[in-house]
């Protein structure tokens, strides 16, 4: 019996067949084979937390807590961590909410979980309650807890609670420091992430790679290439496979190249792998880092010989190293290689393009003075659901039309941008200047007296200069 219960749990599990899961639990329950069997109870919630969300019932839920009768925390416990992995916080945040109304102990599982869903939906004041009952029920000297709420006011760019939370740790561990150090780099805090790097021995706290990562990532940060040498030389002498390590050799590989040392970059990115494999490392994370190096530092030329050297080792590119060939492109003016290498996306690696792509494309196109390729490619955006993100390209569009003097194609491409953003005084102004440019004073007047029926505050500039005297 007990088998064929589980294997129709399974199949309710795999077709999401909540009405079949109801009749089972209301059979379970006046048979009272759902008390005789803990595994019945365990197996019934698991497949309720995996049914519920894709059928988007929560009535169904609170029916389902009500009935439940359980006060075992781990019976709540698979609930909210099914529901949180599965791209469901907020179904987690209700489950908990539940569970605490009713009496159910809580758990550091319970707690953690549910705090990492309030960090997803960005739930700060639902966060802070939990914070407020971790203090009165003692968990505060929990290092988990404690890492947990580090990581949510971080991810909701409350540092200095986070920072608070990671003193009031009695007994710290390097993962809650490493929660602290995510927290001060995602709010762009490289002194204070390095200061904490530096008082972590005296924390009686042991480096791991991702504190050194964090550490190599606040020296690119602050420019500080002198401390980011002393770093490089303690990681030789203290990790012996770190040339096989991705994370610290693309973090060295960005600070040098943050730095302005490009041949030094260079000299890290070649050597990858090569201790162990004899062979250059094939993680498209280091080329991209290095195709990122070339591309900030103006060498365009090496930023396409990379990219094709990528392909030729069989390495696929990802949406950063497009992005960044095609702006090298855009920069040296090869108008072909760039629209080859934006069609390869799709074509060739069934990549989607992106609204920073397209912005890219546009750009090379603009400065090369093929406004009606640009018009083309801008027209098809309409269709892929970008929103006002094109509002800038077709700003950029205009632009080059007031540089090139294409009177129409700025009039269309003024009228799409303010189509999508009929607020926007910069677009008016760059359609003045196009006016300007022809001595259109009429037009001028009436795009005048269309800024002021908008009431935009920015008003257009005057086509004469007052001199004294």
């Amino acid at each position: 019996m007990s088998n064929v219960i589980h294997q129709f749990l399974h199949q309710c599990r795999v077709t999401s067949n909540l009405s079949a899961i109801k009749k089972l639990h209301a059979h379970l329950l006046t048979t009272g084979m759902l008390f005789a069997s803990h595994e019945f109870h365990t197996q019934l919630i698991a497949t309720y937390a995996a049914c519920l969300p894709k059928n988007n019932n929560l009535p169904s839920l609170n029916s389902f807590f009500k009935c439940l009768n359980s006060t075992n925390p781990l019976h709540f416990n698979v609930l909210i961590s099914d529901f949180r992995r599965k791209g469901f916080p907020f179904l987690a945040l209700t489950a908990f909410s539940f569970m605490h109304a009713n009496g159910v102990p809580l758990d550091t599982y319970a707690l953690c979980s549910t705090l990492t869903a309030s960090s997803k939906v960005k739930e700060v004041n639902f966060g802070k309650q939990i914070h407020a009952h971790v203090r009165k029920s003692g968990w505060s000297c929990s290092v988990f807890v404690g890492s947990a709420l580090i990581d949510l006011y971080s991810k909701l760019s409350n540092v200095k609670d986070a920072a608070h939370v990671f003193d009031e740790i009695p007994e710290k561990n390097t993962v809650c420091a490493n929660a602290l150090l995510s927290g001060y780099a995602e709010a762009g805090l490289w002194i204070q992430e390095l200061e904490l790097v530096r008082k972590m021995p005296l924390l009686k706290l042991k480096y791991d790679q991702f504190t050194l990562s964090a550490a190599l990532r606040a020296c690119t940060g602050l420019s500080a290439i002198e401390m980011g040498r002393q770093l490089h030389g303690y990681l030789l002498h203290t990790i012996p496979d770190i040339e096989s390590d991705v994370f610290l050799q693309s973090a060295l590989i960005e600070m040098y190249g943050k730095c302005g040392l490009v041949k030094k970059a260079w000299q890290v990115f070649k050597l990858v792998g090569m201790e162990i494999t004899k062979e250059r490392s094939g993680d498209v994370v280091l080329w991209t880092s290095m195709l990122g190096v070339y591309g900030r530092n103006g060498h365009y030329k090496e930023v396409i010989d990379l990219y094709n050297e990528m392909l030729v080792e069989g390495i696929k590119p990802d949406g950063i190293a497009f992005l960044t060939v095609i702006s090298a492109c855009a920069c040296t003016g090869q108008v072909q290689a760039g629209v080859k290498y934006f069609e390869s996306m799709a074509n060739d690696f069934k990549l989607e393009p992106g609204p920073e792509h397209y912005s890219c494309l546009i750009d090379l196109l603009c400065k090369a003075g093929e406004l009606h390729k640009a018009w083309e490619l801008l027209n098809e955006t309409l269709y892929k659901g970008m929103g006002n993100c094109i509002v800038s390209m077709w700003g950029a569009l205009l632009s080059a039309c007031v540089d090139r003097g294409n009177i129409e194609l700025g009039k269309l491409a003024a009228q799409r941008a303010l189509e999508l953003d009929p607020q926007n005084a910069g677009i008016c102004i760059m359609l003045s200047n196009l006016y300007a440019r022809f001595g259109m004073w009429d037009e001028i007047g009436n795009l005048r007296v269309l800024i002021k029926t908008k009431g935009l505050k920015k008003d257009v500039g005057c086509s004469w200069v007052q001199v004294t005297g």
